[in-house]
């Protein structure tokens, strides 16, 4: 049941579990599917006995078992998509895991978890497979790497066909993980790759092209 309002409601892009409490006890309860009404106290209750190894042993072969009955046969690549988040946002540090957010005067105003998440993409549908906390010191770059290995590991190495990542992981290290994995990496282009930017940008011709006025 909890599970279930957890899924549809995500889905609804009403994630929190004040925003589950007010569908279950609104007139949508029956097409939700939910059988009974409860609060948020009871989701956080919920969530916090789940055992997060077995729920991520369980997604995975949920998504595998997608695969091998060509639920993506439409697709002609299927993806991973790593890319950084927060959640659990509060007006004080309740504990190690708390990252601040500060205003443009660098003052706190609030703490959050920062998280890595990675996603299928490429068949039709985003679907969230996994997450990676932060740790003490730790950054998205290095949590990265870590969800990168779990998700290959429980995926297979032979699930997927590329990663999508922003241009901080484009590094030597994280494209060595990701090639031992037998994946491909697509990368956004930033400042911090200006060499390999420039092979990518035509320099400026120094003569006008025929047929095409210069510019000023």
């Amino acid at each position: 049941m909890f599970l279930r309002a957890l899924l549809i409601t995500r889905l609804l892009r009403s994630a929190s579990f004040l925003a589950v409490e007010s569908w279950v006890r609104s007139r949508a309860q029956g097409g939700l599917g939910v059988r009974q009404s409860f609060g948020d106290d009871a989701l956080a209750y919920f969530t916090a006995g789940l055992d997060v190894e077995r729920l991520r042993q369980a997604t995975a072969g949920a998504v595998s078992q997608a695969k091998r009955n060509k639920s993506f046969q439409e697709s002609s690549r299927i993806g991973l998509a790593l890319d950084g988040t927060g959640a659990s946002r509060s007006s004080q540090k309740g504990c190690e895991g708390c990252r601040p957010i500060r205003n443009e005067k660098k003052e706190i105003v609030s703490y959050h978890h920062k998280l890595v998440m990675v996603s299928l993409v490429g068949t039709g549908l985003s679907l969230p497979l996994d997450v990676e906390s932060y740790g003490p010191g730790d950054s998205e770059y290095t949590a990265g790497q870590r969800l990168m290995q779990r998700t290959v590991r429980n995926l297979g190495a032979r699930f997927a066909d590329y990663v999508v990542v922003d241009g901080g992981f484009a590094t030597s290290l994280f494209l060595h993980v990701v090639g031992d994995a037998g994946l491909k990496v697509v990368a956004r282009l930033k400042g911090n790759l200006p060499e390999l930017i420039s092979g990518f940008v035509s320099p400026k011709p120094s003569k006008p092209l025929p047929g095409i006025p210069s510019s000023s």
